[in-house]
Order: C-alpha cells, then structure tokens, then sequence
C-alpha cells in the first residue's frame, strides 16, 4: 500500500494549512467560538512507544491551552472496547471535534463512522484508519520512515564491513497502517540487495499490538532458528529495536549486529550512544501535534480548512486530505539534534555510563 502525496513538506507546520483566506497558526474566529470549543483526542496506548503520553499529550495540551479551547485528551492503554467506550463518552459530552490515533482501522472506523453521523467533524492522527471517514489526516511519510530504516540497516552494516549478511525483520502490529507503510519503505530499499544475493532474510515477523515482550520473544526465536546467525535487525520502532537487543546481549553480540528503530526515544537514543543501536527515526512530534491541534481548533470554530496534500485510502480508493511531515534519520553523530530539537534533553539520555559518548557526540 503506497501513500500518494501530493505536496513536497521539509517542515511542514500548521502555517501551510489555510482557513477561509487566514492561516492556521492564527487563533481564527471569535472568543464566541473559541468558547464553544471542545476538543476530544483519543491516544492509542503507552506501551508500544513511550511518546504518546511523554510528548503528544503534552504539546496537544499546549497547543489547546494557548488557543484557550477545551479539550478532553484520553489513552485507551490499548483497549479496543475502552476506546470505543472513551469516544462514546467524549461524543455525549459534546466535543465538536474528534481526534484519534486508533489501534487498528475497525474499531477506528466504527467510532469515526458514529462521529460522522453526528456531524463531529475527525481527524486520524498519526494512523490512517482504512475504510474510515475522517475529514483529515495528520502524520509523517511512513513510507519515507522505512525507507529512513532500510537505508540505515544498508549502511551500518555496509560501515561494519559486511557486504554479505544474513537479516531480520521484526515488524509493526499487522492492524496498524503504519506498520505496513514502513515495512513496505524498508523492503524497497533492500530488495536490491536481496534481489542479488547480497542479504538473505533469515527471519521476518510481524509483533501483534508492538508489544516489546512477544516482540523479544519472537526475535529469539528468529535468532535461535539461524543458529544465531543474524547481522543485522530492521526494528520496526525502538522498544522492538530495544527487545532484540536484550536477546543480542544474551547472547554477547550486542553491538556487532546493528539494529534500526523508530521514534528516537530516549532509551533508543541511549541505545543509538550505547552502540548497541545502529539508528533511529526522529518524528518531530511537535510539529505533527501542532498541525493536528490547529487543524481541530479551526474545525471546532466552525471554519472550513484546506490542507495541499492528500493520502489514499487503499481500501475505498478515497482521497483523505492530509498533512504529512518529513522523517530524519538519526545516527550516533547527530543524536544532537534531537537534544536541540528541544524533544529530550542530555541530562534525560546522559547516564553515568554515557557521559563519554554523549561528550563524543556533542550532546553535551
């Protein structure tokens, strides 16, 4: 499934995003209708990536305090049932807009489709719910993540001498989109090698839910039936990049098998300083929260905006006006930027045991 974007974004930010002749940046509309607002915003879980309680929360919460709307945000730790359950109680206390991150496109599209038949306006946030009816999208090129991945993997094990080299896939949770998105962008950028011989993938399995913990397990499992044979791990995010490290250090080869991941986490980011992680990808949550917080605030105001991008829904063909910001790489030399970003901080990623390699790094 490939994403059709129709706009080039660096930097993509709320400014892009026009409503009725003024930007989004802008708080739009009257007190009156600032008044009326009312923002409901439905997070996935805190388990498969520490970020959605850690930075999504709060900078939708910022971008919702500082336009002075009210807003009810709420994790669903996973629950299908408690998600529906949580939109249910978010759509009878009368939020205007909708927000949610789902945990796999059914159960989205039911609490979509009860949204629309409300009239609430929605937006997916970071996932796309296929075969749902959200008004807008909002997230990253998750194409491009895997590509970001796939490139990563070719080239830690290119550094590492290996022109050869058996590989794994540990996979996304088969229900989200985005899983599939990033496979697919990792997949393209190692056919080539796989096509000539280059690579053999001794393992590729998808981790239900991205739980960490089956994650490890399947990893082991994967690396037991090689014979421990494996040169290098495509992570599909950094708990599961984290999980089969644990098994590599089990194994004492941690560092000597490099490992790609996702989200730039800090304990990814001290796994990337550690050198048991080759890379990570950084989504500049900020932004993608910010282009979502103003997009809803126009919504909730009653104004009619305009997004320059689109994504397709691959099972109703549908064109979903989009928002889509641009993935970066992060490797050992530029974890810095990740720190200047203002996204974590040294002290948070500095251990005692990575002063040194946060020095080298120029972290601090």
């Amino acid at each position: 499934m490939r994403q059709t974007v129709l706009f080039a974004a660096t930097a993509l930010t709320a400014s892009s995003l026009i409503v009725a002749g003024c930007s989004l940046s802008s708080t739009g509309g009257s007190n009156k209708a600032a008044s009326k607002a009312k923002i409901g915003v439905i997070l996935p879980d805190s388990k498969s990536s520490a970020r959605w309680e850690t930075a999504d929360r709060k900078y939708l919460e910022a971008a919702f305090k500082a336009a002075g709307v009210g807003y009810d945000i709420q994790n669903a730790q996973g629950d299908t049932t408690q998600f529906q359950t949580i939109a249910d109680q978010m759509l009878t206390s009368g939020v205007n807009v909708l927000v949610i991150a789902n945990l796999d496109s059914g159960s989205g599209k039911a609490v979509l489709d009860k949204a629309k038949a409300q009239g609430v306006p929605t937006i997916d946030y970071d996932r796309l719910t296929l075969g749902g009816s959200a008004s807008y999208y909002v997230s990253f090129d998750n194409v491009e993540v895997g590509r970001l991945q796939g490139t990563g993997l070719i080239k830690c094990l290119t550094d590492a001498g290996r022109t050869k080299a058996n590989i794994t896939l540990l996979d996304g949770s088969p229900t989200d989109n985005n899983a599939t998105l990033f496979k697919q962008g990792a997949e393209e950028m190692l056919k080539p090698k796989i096509d000539a011989g280059d690579y053999t993938v001794v393992g590729d399995q998808a981790v239900a839910g991205w739980d960490n913990q089956v994650g490890g397990t399947i990893f082991e499992q994967m690396y037991t039936a090689a014979g421990g044979k494996v040169d290098g791990v495509l992570a599909a995010n950094d708990g599961l990049g984290n999980a089969a490290i644990a098994i590599l250090k089990k194994n004492k080869v941690n560092g000597q098998v490099p490992v790609t991941g996702q989200d730039a986490t800090d304990q990814g980011l001290q796994n990337v300083l550690a050198g048991d992680q080759c890379m990570t990808v950084y989504k500049a949550v900020k932004k993608e929260a910010d282009s979502a917080a103003a997009l809803a605030i126009a919504l909730a105001k009653g104004e009619t905006p305009t997004v320059s991008g689109s994504v397709k829904d691959t099972q109703t063909s549908r064109d979903v006006p989009a928002q889509l910001l641009t993935p970066v790489a992060i490797y050992f030399d530029n974890v810095k930027d990740v720190v200047a970003d203002g996204y974590t901080t040294a002290s948070a990623i500095c251990s005692a045991g990575l002063s040194a390699a946060c020095t080298k790094a120029g972290v601090k």
